[in-house]
């Protein structure tokens, strides 16, 4: 039996907040108690929370006693649910109150009813105060440790970057060019009514006008598309593998880049490692569906004990990082992260990024990759490693010389926020 969307959405949303875990786990969790015609529904409601967190919190506060505690927490966030609803969803107001009441039952919380009825009615009767004067976590819907990063690191467009985190992400496609050239699936999407442009990066790419259900895309079962970001996208151009070369793609699920790379060089010898057998099942799956091989090794890249001592020509290094430059995608990101987890993520970093170099044959590449906009793990990161390796030298990506890599900033070209160094080992 299907349940209340809206005590979904207020359970789902307190795991992720309180509880730690990540939206794109529980969700699917919460979805599967739903109606399938509520899925979308939830999926906003629980999106959404997460997004203006700290807006919602500041209004829950100001119209409530005293703070939830204990079996009672739930019921704070379902008045996160009920006023984002009222605040910036185009459900009735009296329908979004109701729904939102009735789902104190389902959650235990009967006892509660009245005052939740009470604080949506009282938040409706409010005269929507401006957010210009209030704290900039609340006002930006950040925390404050993020966004005094982000004020050291770009004074000029700390605020731009977080706007463009707030904003619903665009879909983006890569076209598997075994099958069709981007012009050719162009046409296809033409024919059934789906409306794109074809952008211009590193090489044509294709931009949705709205999400589609992939379902909808020509040939997805077959492999001709698949739906990856724009910046994603420049790792497989940038890597420039050759046919016969080695490649290496390490830290590779969900295995996006991986099949990029071998769309584009089908006759690479591809080799992808992982550090969880269940992140490689996923690069499996994208794999079989494009018709596609690599040899997958469930791998710790911080280690060499799974290395035969054979070198690559090229490696493709993703790094695992902050996801700062993914927040609109994965607006968990923002509090499930914490100020100290940036120091602790460089330092891996580094250490797989020492450790992979001994297997880069002399004269190859190595393209190294953040979904990142933090320097600490960008620029700062690969200006430490050429400081300390002789052999290194940065390959320029952009035309600014002084450029230690290319910095995507979020929402440019309408691109996730993105980083990527191109190192070759010197003779």
């Amino acid at each position: 039996m299907s349940k209340n969307v809206r005590a979904l959405a207020a359970k789902c949303v307190f795991n992720v907040v309180d509880k730690g875990r990540s939206l794109s786990e529980e969700l699917p969790l919460a979805q599967a108690q739903a109606a399938d015609k509520d899925s979308a529904l939830l999926q906003e409601i629980c999106y959404g929370v997460v997004r203006y967190l700290p807006e919602l919190e500041y209004s829950v506060r100001d119209l409530v006693d005293k703070p939830l505690k204990g079996k009672q927490r739930v019921a704070h966030f379902l008045l996160l649910v009920g006023i984002y609803q009222l605040k910036y969803m185009r459900i009735p107001d009296h329908a979004a109150l109701n729904e939102t009441v009735s789902a104190a039952k389902p959650l235990k919380q009967f006892h509660l009813k009245g005052m939740i009825n009470a604080v949506l009615r009282n938040f409706l009767r409010q005269n929507e105060s401006s957010l210009e004067n209030l704290p900039e976590p609340v006002k930006y819907n950040h925390p404050s440790w993020f966004i005094n990063k982000l004020k050291a690191a770009y004074p000029e467009k700390w605020q731009t970057i977080l706007q463009a985190n707030q904003a619903k992400p665009p879909m983006w496609l890569r076209v598997n060019e075994q099958h069709h050239s981007v012009t050719d699936y162009s046409k296809l999407l033409t024919q059934e009514g789906i409306e794109h442009t074809v952008e211009q990066t590193l090489a044509p790419t294709i931009l949705l006008k709205s999400a589609v259900d992939v379902s909808k895309l020509p040939g997805f079962e077959q492999g001709h598309v698949s739906v990856q970001d724009g910046a994603a996208q420049q790792a497989g151009w940038l890597l420039e593998a050759k046919a016969g070369d080695s490649v290496l793609d390490c830290c590779s699920a969900p295995g996006g880049k991986t099949c990029h790379v071998l769309e584009l060089t089908p006759d690479c010898l591809m080799t992808a490692i992982d550090i969880e057998d269940k992140r490689l099942a996923r690069v499996q799956e994208n794999l079989t569906r494009l018709n596609l091989n690599a040899k997958l090794v469930s791998a710790d890249a911080t280690t060499s004990d799974w290395w035969n001592g054979e070198r690559f020509d090229r490696i493709l290094l993703d790094a695992p990082c902050s996801a700062t430059g993914v927040i609109r995608r994965h607006p968990d990101i923002k509090w499930l992260r914490k100020a100290d987890d940036i120091d602790a993520l460089a330092k891996v970093q580094q250490e797989i990024l020492q450790n992979i170099w001994q297997m880069l044959k002399p004269g190859g590449t190595l393209l190294y990759a953040t979904c990142s906009v933090l320097p600490e793990e960008n620029k700062a990161q690969i200006a430490h490693f050429l400081a300390n390796t002789p052999e290194a030298s940065l390959v320029p990506i952009t035309d600014n010389p002084d450029d230690i890599g290319w910095q995507i900033l979020p929402d440019e070209q309408a691109m996730d926020g993105f980083y990527y160094a191109k190192l070759i080992k010197n003779n």
